[in-house]
C-alpha cells in the first residue's frame, strides 16, 4: 500500500490544518495521530482530541486505485515534510504497522497504529439548525472577542465563545469575569433564537482556518455538536453544556464618553505597561479637565506616568484597571478612534469602536 509520489505540499498542506487539536503527547497514544485515508481521487486527513475533530480532503488524481486508511503520528510526519526541502517529491509506503516515507535520499520509519481503532467523534447532527455567512464575517467576529474568553476556568462554561442566532442577527460573547467582548453582524434569514457555547479550542481553530474572503462557511447546530463546513474543511466540535452569565446585565450605558486617538492611547500604555507590577499588571487612570494621567508603578517603587490631553469636561475620575485587558481591547480596534465610556470610580470602563457601532468591550475596575 502506497501514496505514489507526490509533491510535499500536497501532504503537508492539508496536515497543517488538522494538526491544531493534536497534542503530542495524550492519554490515548491514537489521539497523537492523524487519519490518512486514501481514496481513488482523493486523500482525507482527520484529526479528534475526542472533543474537536477537523477533517480535509485534498483532491489527487491516482494511477494507484488502491484505497487504504493508516493513522501516523501528525507532528512526526509534519516536521520531517516541513524540513525537507521546498519542491520535494515524497512517497509514502505502508509495511504492516510501519509507514515509509522518502524523499530524494533521506528515509523515515514510522510506527502506525489502526485506522478502525480511531475515535472519530459520533455525529450527533441530526435535525440541525443552519446558517451560511462569509468566512471573513465569521473570522472578524470570532477574532473580535476570542481574546476575553477565561482560559482552564473552574467555571467551565466561561472557558468558550458564546454564539446567539436571533431574527436576522449573529451575536457573539466572551467573558472571563474580569473583562467581556461582545460582537454582533447581520446574517442573511430570519431565525428562533439559538444560543450556544463553543469550547475555547475550536474558536482558535476557526480563527486560524477561515479566510478574509467571501466564500461561505455554514454553520449547523444541535444541542451536542456545532459542525463548520468551508473550503474542503469541516470542523466538529462538542458544546459546553451550561448557562453563561447575563451579559446584557453587564454592559454599561455611560453618557461619560472620551473620544481617543487609537495610536496615541496605545502607545502611551505600552509604554506604561513597562513599569507595571509584574503580578497585578494595574494602571491607574486619573482624569481631570482636559487631561487623562495614566499612572503605573511597581513593587520597586519605579512609576511612569503618561499624560494626553483629551476633550474631557466631567468630574474628576481615578480608577484602576489590568493594563493587559484595557490593550487587548484596544489593540482588536480596527479604527483611528477609540471611544472610552466611565461611570464612576467604582463601575467598568467600557470601550467602543466609533466605526463599528455593535462591537463592545468592558473591563471591571481593579483596586490599586
Amino acid at each position: 500500500m502506497f501514496i505514489e509520489q507526490t509533491e510535499k505540499e500536497t501532504i503537508l498542506k492539508p496536515l497543517q490544518v488538522v494538526i491544531g487539536i493534536v497534542e503530542r503527547k495524550q492519554t490515548l497514544p491514537i489521539l497523537s495521530n492523524v487519519l490518512i485515508e486514501k481514496e481513488t481521487d482523493k486523500i482525507r486527513f482527520t484529526a479528534t482530541d475526542l472533543e474537536i475533530q477537523i477533517t480535509t480532503i485534498v483532491k489527487k488524481d491516482s494511477k494507484d486505485k488502491e484505497i487504504f486508511a493508516i493513522t501516523i503520528g501528525g507532528k512526526k510526519i509534519q516536521d520531517i515534510l516541513r524540513i525537507l526541502p521546498d519542491q520535494s517529491t515524497i512517497s509514502i509506503e505502508i509495511k504492516e504497522n510501519k509507514a515509509i516515507i522518502k524523499s530524494n535520499k533521506s528515509k523515515f520509519t514510522l510506527q502506525t497504529l489502526p485506522a478502525q481503532d480511531f475515535p472519530k467523534l459520533s455525529d450527533q447532527l441530526e435535525n440541525t439548525k443552519k446558517i451560511v455567512l462569509s468566512q471573513t464575517k465569521l473570522k472578524n467576529l470570532l477574532e473580535s472577542v476570542q481574546y476575553a474568553m477565561a482560559h482552564q476556568d473552574v467555571r467551565y462554561y466561561l472557558n468558550g465563545v458564546l454564539i446567539i442566532i436571533e431574527n436576522n442577527k449573529l451575536k457573539v460573547v466572551a467573558t472571563d469575569g474580569h473583562r467581556l467582548a461582545y460582537n454582533e453582524s447581520e446574517i442573511d434569514g430570519q431565525y428562533e433564537k439559538l444560543e450556544t457555547i463553543l469550547p475555547r479550542k475550536a474558536v482558535t481553530e476557526l480563527c486560524k482556518l477561515l479566510n478574509n474572503s467571501d466564500n461561505l462557511v455554514e454553520l449547523e447546530f444541535t444541542p451536542q455538536q456545532v459542525k463548520a463546513s468551508f473550503s474542503e474543511v469541516v470542523l466538529v466540535s462538542k458544546v459546553i453544556e451550561g448557562k453563561f452569565p447575563d451579559y446584557e446585565r453587564v454592559i454599561p450605558k455611560y453618557t461619560n464618553q472620551l473620544n481617543m486617538d487609537n495610536t496615541l492611547i496605545q502607545q502611551a500604555l505600552q509604554r506604561a505597561a513597562i513599569l507595571s507590577n509584574e503580578k497585578f499588571r494595574g494602571v491607574r487612570f486619573v482624569l481631570t479637565e482636559k487631561k487623562l494621567s495614566i499612572i503605573s508603578s511597581n513593587s520597586e517603587q519605579e512609576e511612569a506616568q503618561e499624560e494626553i490631553e483629551t476633550e474631557y469636561h466631567g468630574e474628576a475620575l481615578d480608577i484602576g484597571f489590568n493594563i493587559n485587558y484595557l490593550l487587548d481591547g484596544i489593540n482588536n480596534i480596527d479604527s483611528d478612534t477609540v471611544t472610552l465610556s466611565f461611570g464612576d470610580p467604582n463601575s467598568s470602563l467600557l470601550i467602543t469602536n466609533p466605526e463599528l457601532k455593535e462591537f463592545r468591550y468592558v473591563v471591571m475596575p481593579m483596586r490599586i
